[in-house]
């Protein structure tokens, strides 16, 4: 096994600083990464926090410090985005046949014909060509594949034929069949349904190596970290705890230092005060000029900054509809030969606050389009309430957008009453930050994109808002925001997420969708799972795998 490390210390940061374009990512950080350790790294986007991997993936050097890696700690990375495919197959990429054996052999020919095979690089690679070359590694990325959401028939599929959030399954699976002693995650569920990462988030808890992630799920880190270090505006601050703790301690951290600088401001005011008030007093200008030199060399203490916290801001109410706004009745719904729904009957209500649940490709996405009327169906009627204003968001919907307009007049002429001072913070709240408002919606990434969608969304609701996966692109702190709105939101809600933070805020009741049935559960989150013990599933497949 890769993990069975002679030495406990996989990763030390000492004193390191980084700096980018001008500005300081982070200064005189460090970190200590032990064997078995589980690590969150947090901050806000643009904090520094992939730069850190970098530095740690020796990709890039700091500015000052250093940065340490154990010589026999076998390291592996999972970045945001995976590399474009060719005619690979799915179990090719899961085991390394699709060009990455080839590159540890060339590697390891490289350093041999050097004759310094005491490079650390030749153990690392050597590390995980040995674990790919493995009798059993097929068999254990058949399992991780499955534990993903794979059938077995798709293992030889070509990987092209699959979009790149199942392609990132495949990496995934490729880099837990090498098990590295040091795993570095950068927002591994972004790609995951909800039942694959129940399954992941229990495989994570029994890996015996270290983790390091960048993660916005919040109730993942919950589940999974021991510490947290967050980059907050150049500093790098260590929690110990989950993520819940390391909000807490934080806010505990803040109320201290505020508390702080308040009794020493008030300290520094009546020594002032004495100073003022007797300087020219004979009897007491000793005194006086005493307390000046005591001013002078008191250590002072800077104001503390304000926490990051979710932005509030208020927006108008949708019009009322009725109480059935959305009827389906008797719908047929098909791919070619692959059936999804066949007579499904469903109901839309006021006030309903809905998430969808169920693995990839059950019909999530297929059933909230025919709900905002998105798609055809073969068979069945969908009927409107009265008063029913359907909006439908989606991560990949652009077209709503005027390309030759700024991202700040496109909020404007979606929502002309806003002031541009609460239009700009609206947008900064969700990462637009400064100039950035002045960009033209031709030239957004797709990110980006979803992003402006769903704050028209926030500024002009409709009374009936569908959304999949509206998370996607956001921090945590963006995230946050989009629940406090929501939460506020006086209409209907109809949503599929993997975020299951965002999902226990907002749901009130869970239709759990798989192979065209879908099953109601008039409760939250938590009651779906008392009555599915669908997490407790996922979890024993892994000890069964």
């Amino acid at each position: 096994m890769l993990w069975e490390t002679p030495s406990k210390t996989m990763l030390t940061l000492r004193d390191v600083s980084k700096t980018f374009n001008t500005r300081t990512l982070f200064s005189h950080a460090s970190m200590t990464i032990n064997h078995g350790d589980r690590v969150a790294l947090v901050g806000p986007n643009g904090a520094g926090k992939s730069t850190l991997f970098s530095l740690i993936l020796k990709k890039d050097t700091p500015d000052s410090g250093e940065v340490v890696r154990d010589e026999w700690t076998t390291v592996g990375f999972l970045p945001q985005e995976s590399e474009p495919v060719a005619d690979e197959t799915i179990m090719e990429i899961a085991t390394g046949k699709a060009g990455e054996i080839e590159e540890m052999e060339k590697t390891l020919r490289r350093i041999e014909e050097s004759g310094d095979v005491s490079d650390p690089e030749y153990f690392e690679t050597q590390a995980k060509y040995d674990a790919l070359h493995d009798p059993q590694a097929e068999a254990k990325a058949k399992k991780i594949l499955k534990g993903f959401g794979f059938k077995e028939e798709e293992f030889t599929r070509r990987a092209r034929e699959f979009s790149g959030g199942w392609v990132m399954r495949a990496h995934m699976t490729r880099l837990l069949v090498m098990a590295p002693d040091l795993l570095l995650l950068d927002e591994p569920t972004n790609h995951l349904d909800l039942v694959s990462l129940w399954w992941f988030r229990a495989y994570l808890k029994n890996y015996q190596g270290a983790i390091l992630i960048i993660s916005h799920d919040r109730d993942f880190m919950d589940e999974l970290v021991e510490s947290v270090y967050e980059i907050d505006e150049g500093r790098f601050i260590p929690y110990k705890g989950n993520y819940s703790d390391h909000l807490r301690k934080r806010e505990e951290n803040f109320e201290r230092a505020t508390q702080a600088y308040r009794n020493q401001q008030k300290e520094i005011e009546q020594i002032q005060e004495f100073i003022d008030r007797f300087r020219s007093v004979a009897s007491k200008a000793s005194q006086a000029i005493s307390r000046e030199k005591q001013l002078e060399k008191m250590d002072k203490l800077e104001k503390p900054r304000p926490l990051r916290k979710a932005f509030r801001f208020n927006f108008p109410q949708p019009q009322r509809g009725g109480q059935r706004l959305i009827i389906l009745n008797d719908i047929h719904q098909a791919y070619g030969e692959k059936k999804v729904y066949q007579g499904l009957d469903l109901e839309i209500e006021r006030g309903d606050r809905i998430a969808l649940v169920g693995p990839n490709g059950a019909g999530k996405s297929t059933l909230i389009k025919i709900l905002a009327g998105e798609i055809p169906f073969q068979k069945g009627e969908r009927k409107l309430g009265t008063n029913a204003k359907i909006g439908y968001f989606s991560q990949h919907r652009a077209d709503t957008l005027d390309p030759d307009l700024s991202i700040l007049d496109e909020l404007k002429r979606c929502a002309p009453e806003l002031r541009e001072d609460e239009a700009r913070s609206i947008l900064g709240s969700f990462l637009f930050k400064r100039e950035d408002v002045h960009k033209k919606c031709k030239v957004l990434s797709g990110g980006e994109k979803s992003r402006v969608n769903l704050v028209k969304f926030l500024v002009d609701p409709p009374n009936v808002l569908l959304m999949d996966e509206p998370t996607t692109h956001l921090d945590i702190w963006a995230i946050e925001g989009l629940i406090l709105a929501l939460q506020r939101f006086e209409g209907t809600l109809v949503f599929i997420s993997h975020d299951v933070h965002f999902i226990r805020s907002l749901a009130t009741k869970v239709l759990h969708i798989t192979t065209g049935l879908v099953t109601p559960y008039s409760g939250g989150y938590d009651y779906y799972l008392e009555k599915t013990g669908a997490e407790e599933n996922a979890r024993a497949a892994v000890v069964a795998g």
